[in-house]
């Protein structure tokens, strides 16, 4: 299989899922077919775990898994809860194994070299960054998985859509947050229980700020995923549908042709998901064949599910949040734009 995967089970509870994937995939037929996982554990003993469940669910399927002696890469978000998160960081240490969180837009070939540029210290002195998240969600979309949109499964456009390139913003911008102001809203998607549209203003600990825009209320379909870096000796702008296209780059230092640059660095990848899964995985199985951590850790996946949920907070509450935060959680926010 691609990236040396032998895959031995899928597990769904509705079946008629893992006849579509094996279909789809053209996985053999030697695939086992579990609708518990825990069975599943038990007798495969698998040496790695997608989850890919209700986002509610992760948390207490990666404790299972972990316990298991199971590695993991944990879909978007790593957990709806920072205890959980925690939890999930904590028995991972003690079981030795090795978990990721899937944000696969760190491993766009645009966002690569950005990283470089910001590992190089390129920039000069990092001022502020911006991301945003415009894109649609229609009806369809929740009622075809009705645990979308609701605080004990999911969030809302923060948590599930934009969390990416929340994640990518507070990694490029230096990791350590002083404070967030956000405010949330729910303005046309009176079918949900959580927010379509977050705002936020975030300032770091390094001295530089950052700007959220997050939403699924665009008309009439996905517009675009930027992603902005600002420092006093460089501009950079990643753009396209999902921050897969280098838009600007211009540094003071002169290193690189700024049109070689945008023409290599870009892909056009026909969803939002992009391409990143494929060299995520791989980083993941090459983490557990050589013991190292793998690129995008269960602590990375904290800390963008720390930053939404200060989000969520300082949206509630009606002022400022300081970091780090503790035991803050989706179910925190219940009833919140209950109509």
């Amino acid at each position: 299989m691609e990236n040396e995967l032998d895959i031995v089970a899928l597990c769904d509870v509705v079946p008629e899922n893992i006849d579509d994937k094996i279909s789809k995939f053209n996985l053999p037929d030697t695939v086992a077919k579990y609708t518990d996982y825990k069975e599943m554990l038990e007798k495969e003993k698998p040496e790695l775990i997608a989850i890919c469940t209700e986002s509610g669910n992760h948390a207490s399927i990666a404790l299972d898994c972990i316990e298991a002696d199971a590695n993991l890469i944990i879909e978007k978000p790593i957990a709806l809860s920072l205890e959980d998160a925690d939890q999930i960081i904590a028995k991972a240490k003690e079981k030795n194994v090795k978990v990721s969180a899937c944000h696969q837009n760190r491993f766009n070939k645009s966002i690569l070299k950005i990283r470089e540029a910001v590992e190089q210290e390129r920039f000069g002195r990092l001022l502020h960054g911006t991301a945003h998240i415009r894109w649609n969600r229609g009806e369809d979309y929740y009622t075809q998985a009705p645990w979308r949109g609701t605080w004990k499964q999911d969030g809302g456009a923060l948590m599930n859509q934009c969390i990416h390139n929340i994640d990518l913003l507070r990694w490029m911008m230096g990791d350590e947050i002083v404070e967030v102001v956000g405010m949330t809203d729910n303005l046309k998607h009176g079918f949900i229980e959580a927010e379509d549209l977050g705002l936020a203003l975030i300032k770091f600990a390094n001295g530089s700020y950052g700007v959220v825009e997050g939403t699924t209320n665009i008309f009439p379909q996905n517009l675009e995923e930027t992603l902005y870096i600002f420092g006093d000796k460089g501009t950079v702008k990643a753009g396209g549908k999902s921050v897969n296209i280098i838009e600007e780059w211009l540094f003071a230092d002169n290193l690189d042709n700024a049109e070689e640059v945008k023409e290599t660095y870009q892909e056009n990848p026909p969803t939002v998901y992009g391409f990143g899964h494929n060299p995520l995985y791989a980083d993941v199985i090459d983490a557990i064949k050589n013991d190292r951590e793998p690129y995008v850790t269960a602590e990375d996946g904290r800390r963008a599910l720390e930053l939404v949920l200060a989000i969520y907070k300082s949206a509630a509450e009606g002022k400022s949040v300081k970091l780090p935060l503790e035991r803050t959680s989706t179910l925190d926010f219940q009833g919140r734009f209950d109509r």
